[in-house]
């Protein structure tokens, strides 16, 4: 019988040796001229244990981790082919409480499969999704996304049943779905772990975005910075062609769907929607005004769908399982399940996807498991660099849109980078102001110059001059800018300056000059 041995092709686990551990094995195979096989699977998202080897076995699949090309030899000696112990041993990878306490519905086949295996991607449930929604009428599809509650996961929690019946009803004799996949948020790699592990489920939700609004084309905008991605989309997309997935006729139907690829240059900007459509069209990424929509016009002035990569791999599910089944899951207004990244000073930094609901305390002290340093945690920043910083009096917050609107904070991509109580809090909201003034993209004077002003006030504050006075300055500047930004760079910079000076305000003041006893 083959043996089957996993290594992951996930660039976290490549950063951390994977490739050199897949050519070390792949030749003691050969040395050893052992009946097995290497897949190349997508992370599981325990990036502590990268890279995390398993192996096949009659009671499953069997985890080591972390290995080192090193460690092959000692592994294979040891009996790693029939999954026995050895010092890197984690035991049944499906029994790890890291995974084991997920609810995996975006996520199911990550880590599991064959990224560009279709074969695999079916054995898995894969495509029921579409093949249910070419049951139904674009009007039931739409009807079906908006009762799941499905909110947009690319940051701004839109209603993405509402989306679509928006381009679904504008009139149009070409409309398009456009991928967001500009992931730029520090600490956030959903969309890169989709990408590279399961990428048929991201074909598959356009395809179903496609025929719902009666959209022909799709576009998966994604970054330079992420060239596994692109490739292996690239290559999913050529098998999905060659099996009817994709082109004139989607599974045998009347419907025509294609995708194509386009790379950004890394502007953090073009994560914004109109800036994201202006550098599809080949111009520089510029924010747009709104109105008109890009629902009403968009890619090329015509209808367009804009959607993140999360926000559509949750679609297959959807139809697959049902509304229901998907509402089921979650709190509030926020349904479904949503994809924690934990990334910063954090002892178990990965993936981990769950319904809302779970508190922040939860997120980082029981999952991700506190500090890496040991040292106590002062501060999370949940959403990217434009997320606000939550100090522990915060953390029993449950992880909801509303619930974080609430107190001052978003949840954006859902990336949550902690921090121990070594960080400086001043430093981090002149960063917020420094990131924005880089990324700017110009076009409004509030983001454009209110950056530059801020970190200037920052400075001034830290080198104790009138601070008071300065901190009446950068409150108002912050106000500026929120209220009179165009996009949501600008407008969401003040939620870390004034988080961390509301939450830590003795990072603000200078410490009082001691002097020598007399």
């Amino acid at each position: 019988m083959t043996v089957t041995f996993f290594v992951p092709r996930d660039s976290g686990a490549l950063a951390l040796g994977a490739e050199k551990v897949a050519r070390k094995l792949q030749a003691e195979i050969e040395t050893r001229k052992l009946d097995a096989r290497i897949v190349r699977n997508g992370s599981r998202g325990l990036y502590w244990l990268e890279p995390m080897v398993e192996v096949e076995t009659p009671n499953g699949r069997v985890a080591y981790g972390p290995v080192k090309a090193s460690d092959v030899v000692a592994l294979l000696d040891n009996g790693m082919g029939e999954g026995r112990v050895h010092p890197l041993w984690l035991g049944l990878t499906d029994q790890l409480p890291f995974l084991a306490k997920q609810t995996r519905l975006t996520f199911a086949r990550c880590g599991i499969t064959d990224p560009v295996s279709l074969e695999d991607y079916r054995a898995y449930d894969g495509l029921k999704g579409l093949e249910n929604a070419l049951k139904l009428t674009p009007a039931e599809i739409v009807a079906q996304v908006t009762e799941s509650g499905l909110r947009g996961r690319g940051g701004a929690g839109f209603p993405t049943g509402i989306k679509w019946k928006t381009v679904r009803d504008t009139a149009g004799e070409q409309k398009y779905i456009v991928c967001n996949a500009d992931e730029g948020d520090s600490g956030t790699f959903a969309d890169r772990m989709i990408m590279e592990g399961d990428p048929f489920v991201l074909i598959e939700g356009m395809a179903i975005a496609g025929i719902a609004v009666g959209a022909t084309r799709g576009y998966i905008y994604t970054r330079s910075e992420y060239p596994h991605a692109i490739a292996v989309m690239n290559e999913a997309l050529e098998v999905a062609r060659k099996a009817g997935v994709l082109g004139r006729s989607v599974l045998g139907s009347s419907y025509a769907f294609d995708i194509e690829v386009r790379v950004g240059a890394g502007a953090y900007v073009c994560g914004e929607e109109t800036a994201l459509l202006e550098s599809l069209e080949g111009r520089r990424g510029i924010v747009r005004a709104k109105p008109p929509l890009p629902a009403h016009k968009g890619l090329f002035g015509k209808p367009t769908v804009i959607n993140n990569v999360i926000s559509l791999a949750s679609v297959p599910v959807i139809l697959d399982k049902g509304s229901a089944f998907y509402k089921d899951f979650g709190m509030g207004r926020s349904r479904g399940t949503i994809p924690l990244q934990i990334a910063g000073n954090v002892k178990h930094a990965g993936l981990y996807e769950t319904a809302f609901g779970l508190t922040l305390g939860e997120i980082v002290d029981d999952i991700g498991g506190g500090t890496a340093t040991g040292r106590p945690v002062k501060a999370v920043q949940v959403g990217g660099p434009l997320g606000a910083y939550f100090p522990r009096e915060l953390f029993d917050t449950p992880f909801d849109y509303e619930a974080f609107a609430a107190k001052d904070g978003l949840i954006g991509h859902a990336g949550l980078v902690v921090f121990d109580d070594t960080v400086d809090m001043l430093k981090q909201a002149r960063f917020a102001m420094e990131f924005c003034a880089v990324e700017s993209c110009g076009k409004c004077t509030p983001c454009r110059i209110g950056s530059t002003r801020g970190v200037e006030v920052v400075d001034r504050i830290s080198a104790n001059i009138e601070p008071e006075k300065q901190i009446e300055v950068l409150t108002d500047l912050c106000n500026t800018m929120k209220f009179g930004s165009l996009c949501a760079l600008g407008g969401f910079t003040p939620y870390p300056v004034m988080s961390a000076l509301t939450h830590f305000p003795e990072d603000f003041r200078p410490a009082p000059i001691a002097h020598a006893a007399e």
